[in-house]
């Protein structure tokens, strides 16, 4: 009687054990399936490297994303999945992912420890790269320190080069909706759409979703923003560094299909069809060795309908408070000047050959008077070449078609000194130097030897990012006050370890930009 009675205490002790690591075991419920990740020495809840589309190869390589295949039972979710193929293009980018594959269209979910009774706020970061280059397991872009404050990150990866933005006319002619390339940015759409439909279960709401991203994260953003298909898939927007507004205007789909009727050619196949057969290692062999081509945004008349011009100047875009801004030494001024040393003489034959017949008006708005002037000078015009002016472009359309909240920063702290890039005698915050501090991991970033002032600076970044995120507004208490352009007197917010609002100063040259580019 005894031993029937200690049997059925340790059967009762079994059972409840058991059901409190079910209750406590990170797995949540997708549309495709049941999927388990761990929890972060901070507290958070991790689900790295779910599948959101299917592998994107043999067949499916070149075209739209298609959905996973459902699975039964437990799918893992505790390391990153494969990057996308990519060559070894920036030096400064840290991966956690397992690898390098084709099949890569998986995200990670970073979400705070009470999400099951939560409708939290989501942020979904598209990393930056070229379009080339880059993965959602970065250190920097880590989700755990936005989650600490309450929101739910994702990030993503989507198909690059040659294999997120090649076009043909045999891959037009396969779609339905006659059009090809723009597949990495597909592959960011289907991943909205994933996290229309499955953020919930991770303690989002799918109705308070921002997309925000850098450089060609942040030409992404703009680029959702434009497209019918995903303008409704977010309330509101991010971008660092970068538009869809390049200096350089994007290919139409029949442009696009020649560069790829001329690759594959150079590649020795006879149509797609042979292509696809091809390796990814191959295909990156060949791009790698023939550096004129390059693949990037298009406009195919499907995703992209339209210009970025014709679709921001007429009011298409979604109408969606934004957040951007730009750096204040995003490339160096030997982007300009090349070897030569920084004199007044040297800058003003550098702008000649740049500018030609219009180079008396550039040294106008970008004047120098002495051989000391001639750094900062020469490191505005290469930033604005890069990326200032595009992004300029972007937040003054915007702000002045769609009728919603538009806040601008520059951001100029200076990297540690350590760093190398800091070695010229006029430094600024060059291109990247503000993801950490905007999104808060420092702490776990190996890229430089953070400071005090760093981690001031941090402290005042994410919290702009995060009101914006959990309120549409940057707004909020013990920060400085951060006008919307729409005021009477437009002001930028300067962000550094001084941060303050200050008026535009910059107006008359980026409206000289505008004319000298002239876009649509």
């Amino acid at each position: 009687m005894k031993s029937k009675y200690l049997f059925f205490c340790f059967a009762f002790l079994f059972v409840v054990a058991i059901h409190a690591q079910n209750k406590n075991a990170l797995r949540v419920k997708t549309e495709y399936g049941i999927v388990e990740g761990t929890v972060e020495q901070s507290g958070v809840y991790a689900f790295k490297g779910i599948p959101y589309a299917a592998a994107p190869t043999g067949d499916l390589r070149w075209r739209e994303p298609q959905p996973p295949a459902k699975w039964t039972g437990i799918k893992q979710a505790k390391a990153f999945g494969p990057k996308p193929m990519q060559l070894p293009i920036y030096s400064d980018m840290q991966f956690r992912s397992s690898g390098m594959s084709e099949d890569c269209l998986y995200l990670n979910v970073w979400s705070p420890s009470d999400y099951q009774t939560s409708k939290l706020p989501v942020l979904v970061y598209f990393h930056g790269g070229g379009l080339s280059a880059g993965d959602g397991s970065e250190k920097r872009y880590d989700g755990a320190a936005m989650a600490a404050k309450g929101i739910v990150m994702v990030t993503l990866n989507y198909r690059l080069g040659i294999f997120g933005f090649f076009a043909h006319p045999e891959l037009t002619k396969e779609s339905v909706h006659h059009a090809s390339g723009n597949y990495g940015f597909l592959d960011q759409h289907a991943a909205l759409v994933w996290v229309k439909k499955n953020i919930a279960a991770f303690g989002g709401d799918p109705d308070k979703v921002t997309i925000a991203g850098q450089s060609a994260g942040s030409r992404s953003v703009s680029t959702q923003m434009a497209s019918p298909l995903s303008k409704n898939l977010f309330r509101a927007a991010i971008g660092e560094s970068g538009s869809m507004f390049a200096t350089g205007k994007n290919p139409t789909l029949a442009e696009a299909e020649q560069k790829g009727i001329a690759f594959v050619s150079v590649a020795n196949a006879e149509n797609v069809a042979s292509l696809r057969k091809i390796s990814a290692e191959k295909l990156l062999e060949i791009v790698a060795k023939e550096k004129s081509f390059r693949f990037g945004a298009i406009i195919d008349g499907y995703f992209s309908p339209a210009s970025p011009g014709e679709i921001y100047g007429t009011g298409l875009q979604a109408d969606v408070p934004l957040l951007a801004g730009w750096n204040s030494a995003e490339i160096s001024y030997t982007s300009v000047l090349g070897k030569d040393a920084p004199t007044v003489e040297n800058y003003r034959n550098a702008v000649k050959k740049l500018y030609g017949d219009q180079a008396e008006d550039f040294l106008k708005h970008y004047p120098v008077a002495t051989d000391n002037d001639v750094m900062k000078a020469a490191t505005d015009i290469a930033s604005d070449r890069f990326n200032g002016y595009d992004t300029w472009k972007w937040i003054d359309l915007h702000g002045k078609t769609s009728g919603k909240p538009v806040y601008r920063y520059l951001y100029t702290q200076l990297l540690p000194l350590d760093d190398s890039t800091n070695i010229p005698a006029y430094r600024g915050a060059p291109h990247s130097a503000e993801i950490e501090y905007a999104l808060g991991t420092l702490p776990i970033s190996t890229a430089h030897r953070w400071n005090a002032d760093d981690y001031k600076v941090s402290e005042i970044m994410n919290a702009y990012f995060v009101n914006f995120v959990k309120n549409t507004n940057p707004n909020g208490d013990g920060l400085p006050v951060w006008y919307g352009l729409q005021s009477s007197i437009p002001k930028v917010m300067v962000i550094d370890k001084n941060a303050h609002s200050e008026p535009e100063k910059n107006l008359k040259r980026y409206l000289f930009l505008d004319q000298y580019y002239n876009h649509e």
